[in-house]
This record gives C-alpha cells, sequence and structure tokens, in this order.
C-alpha cells in the first residue's frame, strides 16, 4: 500500500505547471555578461574613500556596519562543522539491519 501512495504521489507533481521564469527576462538581460569577481580589497578602499569624501552618509555607513557584522557573525557559524560529535559517533557505527527486520 505505502509504495502504491509514493508513486500516485510522484506521478501527481510530475504534472505540475511550472511557470515560465524565462519569459520574464528581456533580452538585454538574457544576453548580458556574467558580472566580473572582484577581491574585496579594492571595493572597501574605495568605500572608506567615499566615506572620507563625504559621498557615503553616516546613516548609510552605519547600515553597512550592521550588515557587515551581521554577515561576519553568520559565516563564524558556518565555519563549524556540518555534522556534531555525537551523530558522527552514531553515523560510524553504521545502520543495525537485524534491528530492521
Amino acid at each position: 500500500m505505502r509504495p502504491l501512495v509514493i508513486a500516485l504521489l510522484c506521478l501527481t507533481t510530475a504534472c505540475t505547471q511550472f511557470p515560465e521564469l524565462d519569459a520574464t527576462l528581456d533580452q538585454a538581460t538574457l544576453d548580458a555578461p556574467y558580472p566580473d569577481l572582484v577581491p574585496l580589497g579594492p571595493l572597501l578602499t574605495q568605500a572608506d574613500s567615499m566615506a572620507q569624501s563625504g559621498q557615503t552618509s553616516a546613516a548609510a555607513l552605519a547600515s553597512f556596519d550592521s550588515r557587515l557584522a551581521r554577515l561576519r557573525a553568520q559565516a563564524n557559524r558556518l565555519r563549524g562543522p556540518v555534522v556534531d560529535r555525537v551523530t558522527r559517533a552514531r553515523m560510524a557505527r553504521g545502520i543495525n539491519i537485524a534491528a530492521l527486520q
């Protein structure tokens, strides 16, 4: 019974109509080149020079600083192990096939 339900669910999702996302983009966007990846150092230097010359408001700088702090905190959280120590030990023990029967 369970395989039949799973098969029916798979079949019904296969019939789903997806929106035409490519039709929402104009030709200029489709023909545009990918943006260049640039080092962060020169961008930060440019931002500092803009701030010192008065081209950037104090509110904008505060907003940038808070966003930068949030992004750094998120990056620090992502640097840890993906699988914690307890789960890794459980995975190393493997699956007890006898318990499944």
